[in-house]
């Protein structure tokens, strides 16, 4: 919004770095440039100022699928007014010259444009295709697609305008599809889950055999180390008594 003051029965305009003004006196173009500074008379001046910054346009809107499945597109678009004397042409971008505030909605024109151009390219590349296939594939296909569609779309440059990126965020189906969806994978996440329990219990299982097994054959071992012990001292013990008989 241009900053505007009065002071002696005339004003000031002061304008940003990213508004393009243009102000005509009696139907004279006087003043055209961004970031502009003027005085000016309120009876004989029409103004208009134009954003020229980039701007980033969210939307949401729903499709249907080839197999007759509702779901959500989330995207942004950024764009820009790269000729704002033909924006200013085209879409009322006039102020009032005592507030500096716009007169009309000219940027909500400019978003029902781009929304509307978008979301009919969405609609038509995802008419063909399956759910499965636009919750895999979806996002890049749609992307491409509203890129080329705006590109190509005659009314944004006839506007002035000129769209500098589009992204899409997620295609995503209603909450009940999602739900049954995810249940497939998680019952198979929960599966391997459970396996990899059990894995770790039968490992465990297989180690305390091992080590109880190694435990009773070192019982045993030792059992027949005494044995020998004994008999090995009773033997030592008769041949002590038959020596001394």
């Amino acid at each position: 919004m241009a900053d505007i003051t009065r002071r002696l029965g005339r004003r000031h305009l002061r304008s940003a770095p990213t508004a393009h003004v243009r102000h005509h006196r009696r139907g004279r173009l006087v003043h055209d440039g961004p970031g502009l500074s003027f005085w000016f008379r309120a009876l004989t001046a029409a103004l208009s100022e134009v954003p020229v910054d980039d701007r980033e346009l969210a939307m949401a809107f729903h499709a249907r699928t080839a197999d007759f499945q509702d779901v959500t597109v989330q995207s942004t678009v950024t764009y820009r007014i790269s000729d704002p004397a033909v924006a200013a042409a085209r879409i009322d971008f006039s102020i009032d010259p005592d507030s500096g505030i716009w007169r009309g909605a000219p940027l909500e024109q400019i978003a029902t444009l781009l929304t509307e151009t978008a979301q009919q390219h969405a609609l038509d590349v995802l008419a063909r295709t399956p759910l499965s296939v636009a919750l895999a594939d979806g996002v890049a296909a749609v992307r491409e697609r509203i890129s080329e569609g705006l590109g190509a779309e005659p009314r944004l440059p006839a506007t002035g305008i000129e769209v500098v990126a589009v992204r899409v965020v997620a295609v995503r189906p209603e909450p009940e599809v999602e739900r049954a969806l995810r249940t497939p994978a998680r019952e198979q996440i929960q599966q391997e889950a459970d396996r990899a329990t059990y894995e770790r219990r039968a490992v465990a299982v297989e180690r305390e055999r091992t080590i109880a097994e190694n435990e009773l054959a070192s019982r045993i071992e030792l059992a027949r180390r005494e044995e020998r012990l004994v008999e090995q001292h009773g033997t030592n013990a008769r041949r002590e008594a038959e020596e001394s008989a």
